[in-house]
């Protein structure tokens, strides 16, 4: 019989993928969400996490062999950020305990567990990179850290393994995701086109130069089955990252091309993509009106306040997979391919034009 699989944020730029690979493997997928969309092979499971009767009554009937937790909810500090996400997990696997069914949960969170919360993103003193699982936490409140020990603790109560997933940037489809980088740029890219502004890098002179690598979520999902099926992987925090190395000034090129774009040449000054963006609204109703697009709500497709954060880092920042690498794990993508990727699956879509 197939192992059953829940994947909690089903609908959002990592749980859908993750969902897509698992159900093309055979696996049973269940999708929690507090609203879930149609997918393919993925069988709908409506509860809010923040409501522990809720999720009773959802999962009652189920029982699943591997939970992936593949959300979160922001908060305006992180000391809400952590009651909320934290509270969550515990929520859901509080709600899983009775039926004794699970076998290893996957917890994705990412880079800040090495550069900070949100409220002190790259602040103070920079980390070594690569950045490596082994380092510290830091002396820091982080959500990350306590959604990790909510799962430590549920599996040292119910028995089950685990698995940490932490990967960079992610590059994925997901409409209405808090954290959508490509989504983003994909949106300033039709902008600029429509508008005639230049298409200039929003990011500091630090990632204009500096190697970075991001994590296309399609390698993300291969890497979480991975962990969920390998047993030298079990109990183990893990970087997830595409594999290859860019600089944002050869690869800001090549992104414009696709959008029949001269890229602007960048003078060294950050402009960041949220105040650009704050009055497109109106703008980007106009073209989804005259192009058919699916998506009017401009809200729903660009995060530039995360976009923001990642190009405006004043540091370098490169990811150590060799965890992964020793115990088997050889996936790959070209982060190139996986933005191209992308824009052709949002334009099939009727997301872009």
């Amino acid at each position: 019989m197939a192992e059953t699989a829940l994947i909690v944020g089903a609908s959002g730029i990592v749980g859908s993928a993750t969902a897509r690979r698992m159900a093309d493997e055979g696996w049973r997928v269940l999708g929690l969400a507090r609203r879930p969309l149609p997918q393919p092979g993925v069988t709908p499971v409506a509860a809010d996490l923040q409501d522990p009767a809720s999720l009773q009554a959802a999962l009652a009937e189920h029982r699943p062999d591997v939970v992936v937790l593949a959300t979160w909810l922001r908060q305006p500090t992180e000391a809400e950020n952590i009651r909320v996400n934290a509270g969550m997990v515990r929520n859901l696997l509080d709600a899983l305990c009775s039926a004794g069914s699970v076998r290893h949960v996957a917890l994705v969170t990412g880079l800040k567990h090495y550069l900070g919360p949100f409220e002190a993103y790259s602040a103070g003193h920079p980390p070594e990179t690569p950045l490596r699982e082994d380092q510290p936490r830091l002396d820091l409140p982080n959500f990350y850290y306590d959604q990790e020990d909510a799962v430590f603790a549920a599996a040292a109560r119910d028995g089950f393994t685990w698995s940490v997933h932490r990967p960079h940037t992610i590059i994925g489809r997901a409409v209405g995701n808090a954290m959508n980088i490509g989504g983003t740029l994909a949106v300033y890219a039709t902008l600029c086109r429509e508008t005639g502004r230049p298409f200039r890098f929003p990011g500091s002179q630090m990632q204009w130069d500096g190697l970075s690598d991001l994590t296309d979520a399609r390698l993300l999902a291969s890497h979480i089955l991975w962990a969920a099926t390998t047993p030298a992987a079990v109990n183990q925090a893990f970087n997830v990252v595409n594999g290859d190395v860019v600089r944002w000034r050869g690869l800001w090129g090549r992104l414009a091309e696709w959008f029949d774009l001269a890229p602007a040449e960048f003078d060294g000054e950050t402009r960041p993509l949220e105040p650009q963006l704050a009055d497109a609204g109106p703008v980007w109703r106009e073209i989804a009106a005259r192009d058919g697009l699916a998506e009017p709500d401009i809200g729903r497709l660009a995060s530039a306040w995360h976009t923001d954060l990642d190009l405006g880092r004043p540091i370098e920042v490169v990811t150590d997979m060799s965890r992964s690498r020793r115990l088997g794990f050889t996936g790959y993508q070209p982060t190139e391919d996986a933005f191209r990727d992308l824009f052709e699956a949002m334009r099939r879509d009727r997301l872009i034009p």
